[in-house]
Order: structure tokens, then sequence, then C-alpha cells
């Protein structure tokens, strides 16, 4: 079990749990203005990097959306310098919708946070890089979620929106299957997972 705790304790943090001892793992993205709260782990394994993220939310009346722009560039960098040694999978929370159908109700949602047209091209540029949107690449359809807001009885009533792990080739090959299993929460607040083989 390998940790990565915000400064500000009980803020934000990301946890990768192996069965197969890393080579290396490292806290943060090698930025001092982003490190500080415990959002990116990365363990390399010998065929591949595996990095775990909690991407800034933007916040209810978008006051952090400048810093998420600046965060998705430089989030987006340290994967590329990974990519360039060996294959990359990324999950975690990307808090983002990218398309309307990754949404419940998406005209509702036009300018909240998550839904900004800023985010979605963020997630866009991501994979521009080439990286795959791994739950898109099998499931094309509607009403498959990953988070649920605690308010209004959402989840029972399945409104929500998706989060999506992330592949870089030649990584692809190797997946065969990605799924929300509903009913199952496989890490909180996001139920997201992405097997491969």
């Amino acid at each position: 079990t390998f940790w990565n705790s915000a400064e500000k304790k009980g803020y934000s943090g990301t946890a990768i749990f192996t069965r197969t001892r890393p080579l290396k793992v490292t806290p943060g993205i090698g930025a001092a203005d982003h490190d500080r709260e415990g959002r990116v782990l990365t363990a390399e394994f010998e065929d591949f990097h595996l990095v775990n993220v909690y991407v800034p939310n933007s916040q209810r009346e978008l006051l952090r959306l400048p810093y998420r722009m600046q965060w998705d560039v430089a989030f987006t960098a340290h994967l590329q310098r990974l990519q360039k040694k060996k294959p990359v999978l990324v999950c975690g929370d990307f808090n983002v919708a990218h398309h309307p159908i990754d949404l419940a109700n998406p005209k509702a949602n036009v300018r909240n946070h998550g839904f900004t047209v800023e985010e979605r091209d963020g997630f866009t540029r991501l994979l521009d890089t080439g990286f795959l949107d791994t739950f898109r690449e099998f499931d094309k359809g509607p009403g498959q979620y990953t988070w649920w807001s605690p308010m209004s009885g959402a989840r029972a009533r399945n409104v929500s929106r998706i989060a999506s792990p992330s592949a870089s080739p030649p990584t692809e090959r190797a997946l065969f299957t990605a799924c929300c299993q509903k009913g199952v929460c496989w890490q909180a607040p996001e139920a997201s997972r992405l097997t491969t083989g």
C-alpha cells in the first residue's frame, strides 16, 4: 500500500493498493505548485507506469477553474514524460464529464463545475496526446455512471456523471473490457474499474 496525502489533513490524497511490488513509487508530478494536495501517485512496474489521480475540482462558483486549467497542462506534461519511457495507465477521479452522454442531465449542467468547456477541452487535450478513454472504448451507451452526489438520492435514481480511466498505446492492446458495476462502490467517491489482461 502506498499513499500520497495532502499537506492539509483530510483534504485530498491518492493511494495505490497492489499485490505486485512496484519498481518505484513517486508522489506528485514534480511541481511544487501542484504537489501540496496529494493528487497524483505514480507506480512504475516492469512494463508500464500506473498513475492514480484525483484531479482538482473547479468548485461550485468555478473559483478554482483557472487553477484547474494550469493543473491540466502540468498533469498532461507529466504523463507525456512517463509515456516516453513506458506505456501508462491512468485511473482515478478526473473530475470531468467529457461528453453530454457522460451526464444524466447535461443541459442542466452547462457551465457547472466538471462540465465547463474548459475542463472538457482539457480532457480532450489529454486524449489528443495518445491516451484512450478506456470505458468509452467498450461502452458507447448512456446511463453508466461512476459518481453520484450524496444529495437528494442521486445514486438510487442513477443521476450522475462518469469518470474515465485512460490508457496510452501500446497498453490499449492489453485491454479487453471496462465496465461500471451497478451497486458496487470500488472507491470513494469514484467507482470506476479498469480491467486489463
